[in-house]
């Protein structure tokens, strides 16, 4: 559908709308006449819904536009000053592509417009544009629901706990790698997890997040096994060539199943010897791949719980990857992870 932008409905629409309705069309088909979302004609039935008496002295509910229109002015009315964004369509329309579609924050489409030649009359401050989307009647599309969590995740207290591993570590654990991998200031060294399909599905995804860059890879693979995941980096190594070697140093892991063929994982199938070094999370310790689980939720933006990976293809996968690596984020300085992947491959 070609949504009409940022649009308020007119006396000459609410009279489309009781039209329709009194022939029984769809809240769906209204909102296709008019160009708009169903919300929009949910939340304008609402407005205008009243008693009526019909001819035979009965009365009954029915969608009123004089009702609507009525409320509509007094809402006007009793708004206040005009918004900053005011008239400027093309603004309004911008926003609602980049957060609703592109899935943006409102702090990474400011950041981004500002490093822009200007593009719009309007120019509003991140405070304001949250105040606006979370007014709900700024936006025709755009409300609080398209807003992804702010903030630091907080563990709850099992992720500080001491338990014992489900199963040993193949490998040595996270507190043998060298402290500069902790500092995030050396390039090359990853973390990866794998993202599950719904139930009965034998695809899944594994994903390798670069700790400095926070570049993102997204290997799809048949089946949740350690020779999946074996087979997947060997398919990366070979396509990689030589850049593999400086680029993968280090990969951190969890003590999943699917993570259990320690040699395997390390052993080059380009070479002899190492093709990299795996270190092991303590379990129940997501927060040791912090990088990682943030772009496991990012990718949840694309698929969410229960999505069926056997029925999703390549393509889509390939899209995702390709916006997570160039949405701008303000832990690199609005700057993309494509941007710095680049810059330190061609210093390696």
């Amino acid at each position: 559908m070609n949504y009409k932008g940022f649009h308020q409905l007119q006396w000459e629409d609410r009279l489309v709308i009781e039209k329709m309705l009194k022939v029984g069309d769809s809240k769906a088909k209204i909102a296709e006449a008019l160009g708009v979302c169903k919300k929009t004609i949910y939340n304008e039935i609402k407005r205008g819904w009243t008693q009526q008496m019909t001819s035979d002295y009965e009365f009954i509910w029915c969608y009123c536009p004089e009702m609507a229109e009525r409320k509509y002015q007094e809402n006007l009315r009793a708004k206040g000053p005009d918004l900053k964004i005011g008239n400027d369509i093309d603004f309004a329309n911008y926003v609602e592509q980049k957060i609703v579609e592109e899935h943006y924050s409102p702090a990474a489409l400011l950041a981004e417009l500002k490093a822009k030649p200007p593009q719009f009359d309007t120019t509003v401050c991140e405070a304001t544009l949250y105040n606006y989307i979370y007014r709900g009647d700024v936006f025709l599309v755009l409300n609080p629901e398209h807003l992804h969590e702010k903030g630091r995740r907080h563990y709850g207290e099992k992720y500080g706990e001491q338990r014992n591993a489900a199963r040993a570590a193949k490998g040595p654990r996270i507190d043998k790698r060298d402290p500069i991998i902790n500092s995030r200031t050396t390039f090359g060294h990853w973390e990866m997890d794998s993202v599950m399909g719904t139930v009965g599905s034998s695809r899944a995804l594994v994903v390798l997040t670069e700790r400095l860059t926070r570049a993102g890879i997204i290997l799809p693979v048949p089946d949740h096994t350690a020779a999946s995941v074996v087979r997947a980096l060997n398919g990366l190594e070979r396509r990689l060539g030589k850049d593999f070697y400086p680029m993968f140093q280090s990969i951190t892991v969890d003590n999943g199943c699917e993570f259990q063929d320690y040699d395997g994982m390390e052993k080059a199938c380009r070479r002899k010897g190492k093709r990299t070094t795996v270190y092991y999370c303590h379990p129940h310790a997501p927060h040791e791949r912090g990088s990682n689980e943030n772009m496991n939720r990012i990718i949840r933006r694309f698929f969410p719980k229960g999505t069926n990976f056997d029925e999703v293809p390549i393509s889509e996968i390939r899209r995702a990857e390709e916006w997570m690596n160039n949405y701008p984020r303000e832990v690199l300085g609005w700057q993309t992870a494509a941007t710095l992947l680049r810059s330190y491959m061609s210093a390696c």
